[in-house]
């Protein structure tokens, strides 16, 4: 009976704890979309809209000069941090410690490079800054909580994914992504936790910064030919998911840490400015080209150019020693194949709206590329606000699409120089 009452304390200093990170996940949030947003207006010289129109505004000497000016700034960045900062620890390796710790100038600087530097036009996602920015935050709260090591990996975990609620309002998908993907448990002492701080993360950005759900459809209706669809072009979209994920890693293995970055990334950043031009859909973390797959019924050649260019570039400014993350580029990508194989089928049974194709190949090719089959489907189905006649479609076409990777991780040696970021 002693220990009862310890216990309860111990769990209501989690609980406080938990409280806590899922307001300031929200807060830093709020901040980074609001520094977000005032980086790409002031660049591209636009004051409303969306970011791809906004782009498409702007003269194609701006692009170029803009988009160079990230290269700069990445390159300097990234080359003072490596140069003068403490070793960054990411959040895999922070929740491998037995007491979770992140160097805080080191980790804010890192979040807000990334930011900045997309909202000049990187191609790379920007997720990962409000996880990081988010984790530094409960590294502090479980130390002060005087929370033991499991806790405190748990809270970590859980508010990087309530950074991930906040920015694309996701809150499920936050919490998912903290169980499947961060902690890889779904045992009540992490599911509750996790809930909580994603859904108190959406709240807080929802009140302070009021945007909606990232992709905007029109009424898309899901057909018998889409199950169909979904089920042979399924294996086809993880095949090509598995070869961008290994393609990412590869170049982000060998990306510079030295006085190189100072050339590369500028360089690198200049010949995105360049294709750019004839192509602005190329820059941001992804959003645009997905919108245009999503709502513009881009040609079969528009939306294969679109494919190529963007696993190019975003596999360039990886290489240069960029930094972002992989999950809007992953779900752009996806959409982007959705609408070439799309095209294709139509020659066969048309009637489908080819949105409806953009959405679930997207949730196939998040699901392979960042390994994370269920927290995919979810965050398909909120990105997009689809109905739940797209759910039987996505699971099809995730189920083929991770067989197919499958087969390929066991068909590969097993020596690997890098790993996907997500």
């Amino acid at each position: 009976m002693r220990g009862a009452p310890v216990f309860t304390a111990r769990r209501c200093r989690f609980a406080a704890a938990a409280c806590v990170v899922g307001v300031g996940a929200g807060v830093c949030g709020a901040l980074l979309l609001l520094l977000l947003r005032t980086v790409q207006h002031l660049a591209f010289g636009y004051a409303q809209g969306p970011f791809l129109e906004g782009v498409e505004a702007a003269s194609a000497w701006r692009r170029v000069a803009v988009t160079a000016s990230a290269g700069v700034v990445a390159g300097a960045g990234w080359w003072l941090l490596y140069r003068y900062g403490r070793p960054r620890v990411e959040i895999r390796q922070a929740l491998r410690m037995e007491r979770p710790r992140m160097p805080a100038l080191t980790t804010s600087v890192h979040a807000v490079l990334q930011v900045v530097t997309v909202g000049l036009g990187s191609p790379l996602g920007r997720e990962v800054a409000p996880r990081e920015a988010a984790a530094l935050l409960a590294t502090g709260a479980a130390r002060r909580a005087g929370l033991g090591t499991s806790r405190s990996r748990i809270l970590v975990a859980c508010a990087a994914g309530a950074g991930l609620a906040a920015v694309y309002d996701v809150p499920l998908g936050g919490a998912l992504f903290t169980l499947e993907v961060l902690l890889g448990s779904w045992a009540i002492g992490a599911v509750v936790p996790a809930v909580l701080t994603a859904a108190l993360a959406t709240l807080v950005v929802r009140v302070a910064v009021p945007d909606g759900q990232a992709y905007q459809l029109p009424e898309l209706p899901f057909s018998g030919s889409l199950l169909l669809w979904a089920a042979l072009a399924g294996p086809l979209v993880g095949a090509c998911a598995y070869g961008f994920s290994r393609l990412m890693s590869a170049a982000s293995a060998r990306a510079p840490r030295g006085n190189a970055l100072l050339v590369t990334a500028p360089a690198a950043f200049l010949c995105l400015g360049l294709l750019a031009v004839p192509f602005p859909q190329l820059l941001g973390n992804g959003k645009g080209p997905a919108e245009v797959a999503f709502t513009a019924e881009p040609s079969l050649a528009l939306a294969a150019v679109l494919l190529v260019l963007r696993t190019a570039v975003v596999a360039l400014c990886l290489r240069s020693g960029a930094y972002g993350g992989l999950l809007t580029p992953s779900f752009a990508n996806g959409a982007l194949l959705g609408i070439v194989a799309g095209r294709l089928w139509e020659l066969l049974w048309p009637g489908t709206v080819l949105g409806a194709y953009a959405v679930v190949a997207a949730g196939a090719f998040l699901a392979v590329s960042q390994r994370m089959p269920v927290t995919a489907i979810v965050l398909a189905l909120e990105f997009t606000g689809a109905p739940r006649e797209a759910v039987l479609p996505l699971l099809i076409a995730v189920a083929g699409a991770s067989a197919s990777a499958a087969l390929l991780r066991g068909a590969r040696p097993r020596r690997v120089r890098g790993t996907a970021r997500t």
